[in-house]
């Protein structure tokens, strides 16, 4: 798509992309970064990655298997 622009369409591109992002608010990723960690803390417990899946509700088990002889 940005192959087939004129320099001057990318750089109106640019400057709106740059004029939306201008508008958001910025925070200290001091205070970010503590909200991130009590908020990835907090929801540990109910992260299937972490806990694993039940094999009742795992869709990705197999539902039989294979037998060569």
């Amino acid at each position: 798509m940005a192959q087939d622009m004129t320099e001057k369409e990318l750089l109106k591109m640019e400057l709106d992309q740059l004029k939306k992002e201008v508008k958001n608010e910025r925070q200290m990723i001091s205070k970010t970064g503590k909200e991130l960690k009590e908020y990835i803390e907090s929801m540990a417990g109910e992260d299937p990655l972490l806990k694993g899946v039940p094999e009742d509700k795992n869709p990705f088990k197999e539902k039989g298997g294979c037998t060569i002889s």
